[in-house]
């Protein structure tokens, strides 16, 4: 576990967001060593604690999402959660937080009441499709993301349905996205000494990390098809299997990683063709390449594969499942996957913060915490008395 001081130690930052783009932004301002505050309603947790599995009750997605910060359960609809959550902001410097527009207005917490209380107040609002236009309303997951961002029609076999990732994707792209918007808001803050409202919808990131599609299809009227693991752009490009049953994935974008692909497996002659020298039109020659790159692969086994590719500076990688992820020297060499002591579940592994900064890495000082851990703890901060704390118990605040 992290005791390095991260570079932004000394940032405040409160998380009202849940499932998945909001809280994971937050997470990664608080793993660079920002003072996050989850906030949870009281009767009603982040519904990230009962996804996926769970050990001996505990969700184990949570103790990622939830990493590095301090949780406190307040009622927000309620006056006194109103009141709590206003007496925060106006020591804060972040709120992320992604109800459906118009939420926060009708609880008296809108831009215009945090401001009030703080004018360096930096609001990130993440939902489905932003703040205005005609689906801003309506409920928004990563999943409606993939489909309308056209992710889902490039993806999969020609001749199969439009695939959906098995994952939180766009959700992911959001959260990166939504951490750099708030990083560019605090830099406009040292300029100007004021805060600003962030609107990230995540039908946009997804859309942006598709690359030009809008731009082929306003200037040529192309649109991509599903091409499975192939791809339009170069060729070989694909995942092959080995003599020894393993898969491993191949890509050719330089040129000269074409032609040294070519020379390994044994075809130096169509390095020759007039068609090889660019990758769209190698790509309209794929059945061959994939043929000679295919058969070349599964003479020879995983280890055989990679040692090869290696030696002829080709690019190749191992298919590998998460079990693999675990035991691969690379990752092992970066410190990908962390290992943090939790008081529930004892010692657990996780991926690590998301890169390395030589003078103020950040770290995960601790895995997600009990609901409302340090409710006590925050409020007492804030000044208030025992006797404050029980009576905003006692109305169903906390």
């Amino acid at each position: 576990m992290s005791t390095t001081a991260g570079p932004l130690t000394g940032l405040k930052v409160i998380d009202l967001a849940t499932l998945f783009a909001g809280p994971l932004a937050a997470t990664m301002l608080g793993d660079f060593g920002a003072d996050v505050i989850k906030v949870e309603h009281p009767r009603k947790p982040d519904p990230s604690r009962g996804h996926g599995p769970a050990k001996d009750g505990v969700g184990l997605w949570w103790k990622l999402l939830g990493r590095n910060k301090r949780t406190l359960t307040l009622d927000l609809s309620a006056p006194g959660g109103r009141d709590v959550l206003l007496q925060l902001a106006a020591e804060t410097d972040v709120i992320v937080e992604n109800f459906r527009p118009g939420t926060l207005e009708r609880w008296g917490l809108g831009p215009e009441e945090l401001h009030a209380v703080n004018p360096r107040l930096v609001l990130a609002r993440v939902t489905g499709f932003g703040q205005s236009g005609p689906y801003a309303h309506r409920p928004g997951f990563g999943t409606l993301a993939e489909a309308m961002s056209g992710f889902a029609a490039i993806t999969g076999e020609p001749d199969g349905p439009p695939t959906l990732p098995p994952f939180g994707l766009a959700d992911s792209i959001a959260a990166l996205a939504t951490a750099y918007a708030v990083m560019a808001a605090l830099a406009g803050r040292e300029k100007t000494g004021e805060g600003q409202v962030v609107d990230l919808a995540i039908i946009e990131p997804i859309l942006t990390v598709l690359g030009p599609q809008p731009l082929w299809y306003d200037q040529l009227g192309y649109v991509q098809p599903r091409t499975g693991n192939r791809s339009r752009n170069n060729a070989p490009r694909n995942t092959y299997r080995t003599a020894d049953g393993h898969w491993v994935a191949v890509s050719t974008s330089a040129q000269s990683v074409a032609e040294r692909v070519m020379r390994l497996v044994g075809r130096p002659d169509l390095i020759d063709e007039p068609w090889f020298g660019a990758g769209t039109t190698r790509a309209e020659h794929t059945e061959e390449l994939d043929g000679a790159v295919g058969h070349w692969i599964s003479r020879h086994s995983r280890e055989e594969v990679l040692n090869g590719f290696e030696k002829a500076e080709a690019a190749v990688a191992p298919i590998h499942d998460v079990r693999e992820v675990m035991e691969d020297p690379q990752y092992r060499a970066l410190g990908t996957i962390a290992e943090v002591d939790d008081p529930e579940l004892g010692p657990l592994r996780m991926q690590n913060v998301l890169f390395r900064l030589s003078e103020t890495p950040g770290g995960i000082r601790w895995a997600g915490r009990p609901h409302g851990a340090d409710t006590e703890e925050i409020l007492a901060g804030l000044g208030l008395s025992e006797t404050r704390i029980a009576a905003l118990r006692d109305q169903g605040a906390l």
